[in-house]
């Protein structure tokens, strides 16, 4: 694949950014949103714990509102990639698409939340743009083990006893 070296290299960033989350008790998933020469936004996993618990604070979330307060053009937009540690949900997919990204690479696969498998082609028109690019499984075991270490920690209660959990710990 042409984007090989470029996409261990942008993927190592959103691993970086997932090892932060990890680090402060959250969901270990990273993100990066590249321009192919810089990172022009990035966030990790937020409020999977305590008290501001919430389900839309996704690293791709964060990411893409980091994007969107510098006015990025949607033109420009179509030339980004955004890199995940975990295949972006059907959430994270459609905003993905909605914001006219046309390339998204990831790690590791969700086989409970993954949206990436979504027939956009069955979908109303706002969806219907060209699909999205797809590069799955870029420094997957690097991400599988995060969530691994996030699983054995018996403090982390998100996502604990879900097919995700099982299916994770029994990955090889």
């Amino acid at each position: 694949m042409a984007y090989a070296a470029q996409d261990e290299k942008w993927m190592r960033l959103a691993l970086d950014q997932a090892e932060a989350a990890l680090s402060k008790g959250e969901f270990p998933v990273g993100c990066v949103i590249t321009d192919g020469e810089e990172v022009v936004a990035s966030g990790s996993r937020i409020s999977s714990r305590g008290s501001a618990f919430n389900e839309l604070d996704h690293a791709e979330i964060v990411a893409l509102r980091g994007l969107f307060e510098k006015g990025v053009d949607r033109p420009e937009k179509e030339s980004l990639c955004i890199y995940s540690t975990l295949e972006p949900c059907l959430m994270c997919f459609g905003a993905i698409v909605i914001a006219g990204i046309r390339r998204i690479v990831y790690a590791f696969e969700d086989a409970m939340g993954g949206g990436t498998a979504c027939r956009l082609d069955m979908t109303g028109p706002l969806y219907r743009q060209p699909e999205p690019e797809i590069a799955a499984g870029v420094l997957r075991e690097e991400s599988l083990a995060l969530m691994r270490r996030f699983f054995s920690n018996p403090e982390n209660r998100y996502l604990k006893d879900t097919l995700f959990e099982r299916y994770t710990l029994k990955c090889s």
